[in-house]
């Protein structure tokens, strides 16, 4: 793949070598393969790939392979959410329940196990910020209402309407848990925009940044373009049993093998649902597309303008008090806060960031990873293939090694 190196207003130079040592440093050591690239002021600055699409056949990583983004969908749920709120559809302090009845009345489980009425109602600022109380239990009777209500299709609305069911882990607002809050905010967009969320998605953020290659649903041709799919299993541990987003949050690097697995995502739950937590397959030269227009204020490479700069703004704009604070500690988000959808950061000694306060984006459980800088315009989507992707390792060292390629 190509370096570019772009001369800077002060004559200084950029130099992405050591992005390339860092991405090979990970094929020979942590990843089967992996693929970056890197915007800056609306261009492309540095693309690269490295190691393997598939190790058993030895078949080089390119960055055109199709891949699972798992959560970094999350990016473009909160994104579409974020045009209705725009355009006045919802405020951020509505009661779920004026939209979806069936959150009216929900049920919370009290410090004493005893599960009472709760106290105040989920708002659809909760859903962008996953402080609704919701968890990501995909086992639980609401799912197994959903299926049976819609013969297996589960289409998204549907799915998030028997969520309500759900037996919330805190009090609304109380605190902060990773969720499937995302999900049921792509079943409020679905709803007030009465199509199914892809095509929502599809006509109001994909089409306009000629997003071509992005999709929710897999099928034959497009897993016959993705990379292959791995799972690390530490050793001593069973692949099989794995908490993908157990691990997401808390995994540590540490020695095991690479399993192949299958390209399907466990949390696209039928034909008809489209996941608004976990249910892209995409190629990282189109979803940076996304970031770039993200990093740009809302304007995109295409001159389509998804979202306004006041949103954008919003969006990386740190919304968790201390209480909530108190359990958003996964340790690659050590001096970070939660916006819209997206870490914040908000405290770079705490990080031990190179980047600036208000750099932004997610992480998904095969490890792509997005970061965003409005203030610089700086776009990076990077992306390898391996369930339990060792967040806490590669990305607080690959923002270190991009920021500091900027200045090098």
């Amino acid at each position: 793949m190509k370096d570019f190196k772009k001369a800077k207003k002060d004559g200084s130079r950029m130099n992405f070598e050591r992005v390339r040592q860092f991405m090979d440093h990970l094929t020979r050591t942590k990843v089967p393969g992996n693929a970056i690239c890197i915007y800056l002021g609306g261009q492309k600055v540095f693309e690269y790939a490295s190691g393997y699409a598939d190790l058993e056949t030895q078949t080089p990583m390119t960055g055109r392979e199709l891949v699972n983004i798992y959560s970094c969908s999350k990016v473009t749920t909160v994104t579409a959410a974020a045009q209705l709120l725009e355009r006045g559809a919802f405020l951020l302090t509505d009661p779920l329940s004026d939209y979806f009845p069936e959150y009216r009345r929900m049920k919370v489980q009290n410090a004493a196990g005893e599960v009472v009425d709760a106290q105040r109602p989920i708002t659809v600022g909760d859903l962008f910020a996953m402080t609704a109380g919701l968890n990501y239990d995909l086992n639980a009777p609401a799912i197994a209402a959903a299926r049976e209500k819609t013969a297996g299709r589960m289409d998204t609305v549907t799915v998030a309407r028997c969520l309500a069911q759900t037996v919330l882990s805190f009090e609304p607002g109380a605190s902060w848990q990773y969720s499937l809050c995302h999900d049921v905010l792509a079943g409020l967009v679905a709803h007030i925009a009465d199509m199914p969320f892809r095509d929502y998605v599809r006509k109001n953020v994909f089409d306009p940044l000629e997003m071509r290659d992005t999709v929710y649903h897999h099928t034959l041709e497009v897993e016959a373009r993705m990379a292959s799919q791995y799972c690390f299993v530490p050793d001593k541990a069973d692949a099989d049993r794995m908490d993908f987003v157990q691990a997401q949050s808390a995994g540590r690097a540490c020695s095991g093998t690479f399993k192949k697995v299958e390209k399907s995502v466990g949390y696209v739950l039928g034909p008809d649902y489209d996941s608004g937590g976990a249910g892209i397959t995409t190629a990282v030269g189109e979803y940076v597309k996304l970031v770039a227009a993200l990093a740009n204020n809302g304007l995109g490479l295409t001159g389509a303008r998804i979202l306004s700069a006041n949103t954008v703004r919003l969006m990386h704009t740190n919304r968790l008090n201390a209480a909530q604070m108190a359990n958003f500690s996964w340790r690659q988000l050590t001096g970070y806060g939660y916006g819209l959808g997206v870490r914040t950061l908000i405290d770079p000694a705490a990080a031990g960031a190179l980047s600036d306060v208000g750099e932004f984006g997610w992480g998904g459980a095969a490890g792509a990873t997005v970061l965003a800088d409005a203030g610089r315009n700086l776009a990076v989507f990077y992306a390898h293939h391996m369930l339990n992707p060792q967040e806490e390792y590669y990305q607080p060292r690959l923002r270190n090694v991009v920021y500091s390629s900027l200045d090098a």
